[in-house]
């Protein structure tokens, strides 16, 4: 599922600078390709060497202290979907499924394999691993797979950005034989019928559903449109007690999960604090993967959004892993030898894309009609000096997109789509020809609407507290002025900038989504079904023919096929502009050399916390387990 990214410019093609003359590179390793079949071949990871010599000053501490500039919208286990709350939940939670990251593939977690595929293409047969116990003792069952998967169906849960991906699980079925073994009916064929269980977190029945209400119905009537909720009491009770944020989202007596982490602190806008559970289910298994293992007794994630802060902190080794240090500030991090001696650090492009979006349809809370011309969105896309922008801001590190698929997944780009230039005279001949026009000489353009005279001065949305942000705000309203449009920037703290954007009050605002290697579902985002029932298509994009597009989309499993689709959705939106595409930029990592497998990675976070192992004076010259 997208996640919505904080915007952070300092997902294609692969990137790496010199990380110093005394920075030993990062190597790429494609990981026994030959060797497995389930091998994406393009699947290409950064294999850091290990430190060979303690250098007197290292921590010696087993907390890892990671350094990002958001924090999770909550951490409810179905109602969320921000890019902090999903990596948290990496440690905490544990799927069905979730994500090989070094040779990007899918991989099973809780089921012993992935599923085995009927003939038709409808059922998919999974076996629950026996060996998954929860924090009381209790032996994870069916019982908990089926609640997690009705709690996220149910009409009444509040998670509408994650209903289009389960509409399609038609039943689900136990074997008869087996008590671990169950198959999932899909009513047709979707491209993401087993990656969606990836962003599904099992929970545990009896600590979410005591009264166990759920049981009483099945997917066909939560499928069921005329399904009617108020018909249903029991059903609003549980929903009622369920969907409270303020409980099962950030009170961490009630963060349950099955991963080898439990919150245990929270200050909010300050650091979030995980602790290993002692006697994890994990921790009893012989040959554990590198996605098994949870070597830090701490997990500290430490929220900083000031780059000099920043580079303050890893200057002083007060952070041991970063994703998120600023472009200009990792550049010059890594003209210090001190800093490139105790850290591995890399710019390593990803799947996320960053972006300004325009509402297409803001009569619906009583916003003016700016955009609702594609002639004035083209023209905004004109007006933006991106290309200046990347040189001046971010030293020519990101990509430009175009469209909605970002450049990293080559096959599927669209490349015949060309980035739209910076053109003053071209935007100012579009809004003249779209109405807008200076009448009165006061140097902003204005439109006669519904007999009102309406000056084309509107608000520009951006998160606030980055500076890099406010400045690309800045040099956008600057250029859009000199062609008499007012960009009036209004900075937000991120929970009501999220609120905004839910409930479409914006007129233009600046985002970023974070996506994944997985085949990409649009209806999130593009479908018009998505702006009406709560869902991501906060601009208002659709129509009934871009609609039927993406169904047809994500029915199609036959890659061939369906690349032509998405190639032409692409072309629709680069002509109709509801945004102004802006980059694939580089994450930012850095990894201390104190810790032993410090591997980098193209999929979302970029890092995999629980596989670093501290070491010590005394055990750096141990080999680093291998997987």
């Amino acid at each position: 599922m997208k996640q919505f990214a904080f915007f952070a410019v300092p997902t294609a093609f692969l990137l790496l600078t010199s990380c110093g003359s005394d920075e030993p590179k990062g190597k790429f390793t494609d990981k026994e390709k030959s060797e497995s079949a389930n091998v994406n071949p393009d699947a290409i990871y950064i294999k850091n060497e290990q430190a060979t010599a303690w250098i007197p000053g290292w921590p010696e501490n087993n907390t890892l202290v990671y350094h990002w500039r958001g924090e999770p919208d909550n951490m409810h286990p179905t109602n969320g979907k921000s890019n902090p709350r999903r990596m948290v939940m990496e440690y905490t939670q544990r799927f069905l499924v979730n994500t090989d990251i070094q040779n990007l593939v899918l991989r099973p977690d809780l089921v012993k394999a992935l599923p085995t595929v009927s003939e038709n293409g409808l059922e998919f047969t999974y076996e629950l691993r026996d060996d998954v116990t929860w924090d009381n003792g209790a032996k994870l069952s069916m019982e908990d797979v089926i609640f997690s998967i009705m709690a996220n169906k149910c009409p009444n849960t509040a998670n509408p950005h994650a209903k289009p991906y389960l509409e399609s699980i038609a039943d689900i079925r136990l074997d008869k034989e087996n008590a671990l073994k169950f198959t999932i009916v899909m009513s047709r064929k979707y491209i993401q019928n087993v990656a969606l269980f990836g962003d599904l977190p099992i929970m545990q029945r009896t600590f979410h559903d005591k009264d166990n209400v759920l049981k009483k119905y099945t997917c066909a009537n939560f499928n069921d449109a005329n399904f009617n909720n108020s018909k249903h009491p029991d059903l609003e009770k549980w929903a009622e007690e369920f969907n409270r944020i303020e409980t099962f989202g950030r009170d961490i007596k009630y963060l349950n999960g099955l991963g080898a982490y439990a919150l245990t602190a929270w200050e909010e806008g300050q650091r979030l604090e995980l602790t290993k559970k002692s006697n994890h289910w994990t921790s009893k298994i012989a040959n554990r993967s590198m996605y098994e293992q949870a070597y830090p007794e701490k997990i500290i994630f430490k929220r900083i959004v000031d780059d000099n802060a920043i580079n303050l902190e890893l200057k002083k080794q007060q952070l041991d892993v970063s994703t998120w240090v600023g472009t200009l500030g990792l550049i010059d991090l890594q003209k210090d030898p001190e800093f490139n001696k105790n850290y591995h650090s890399s710019f390593i492009l990803n799947y996320d894309y960053q972006y300004i979006g325009m509402n297409l349809k803001p009569q619906s809370v009583n916003r003016k009609p700016f955009f609702i011309d594609k002639k004035v969105r083209r023209a905004m896309a004109l007006l933006s000096p991106l290309d200046e922008i990347n040189s001046t801001f971010i030293a020519d590190k990101c990509i430009r997109m175009t469209s909605l698929v970002s450049p990293i997944k080559k096959s599927i780009y669209n490349d015949e789509l060309k980035p739209i230039p910076f053109d003053i005279a071209q935007a100012k001949q579009l809004l003249d020809e779209a109405g807008w026009k200076d009448t009165d000489g006061d140097n902003i353009r204005d439109k006669m609407i519904d007999g009102k005279k309406v000056k084309f001065e509107f608000e520009f949305s951006i998160i606030g507290g980055s500076l890099i942000i406010e400045n690309i705000a800045k040099r956008i309203s600057e250029s859009m002025r000199q062609a008499g449009v007012i960009a009036s920037i209004h900075p937000y703290d991120l929970g009501k900038f999220y609120e905004n954007c839910a409930n479409h009050d914006f007129d233009m605002y600046m985002g970023a989504w974070s996506s994944s290697f997985v085949p990409e579902d649009y209806k999130q985002i593009w479908h018009s079904g998505s702006w009406q029932n709560g869902g991501s298509n906060y601009v208002g994009f659709g129509t009934p023919a871009t609609d039927q597009l993406i169904e047809a989309i994500r029915a199609e499993i036959n890659d061939s096929a369906r690349i032509v689709m998405e190639k032409k959705l692409q072309a629709i939106v680069y002509d109709e502009q509801p945004y102004i595409f802006m980059f694939v930029s580089p994450r930012k990592v850095a990894i201390h050399r104190r810790f032993a497998n410090p591997d980098m990675y193209l999929e979302k976070p970029g890092v995999c916390l629980s596989n670093l192992r501290a070491m010590t004076a005394s055990t750096i010259m141990q080999p680093a387990e291998t997987h």
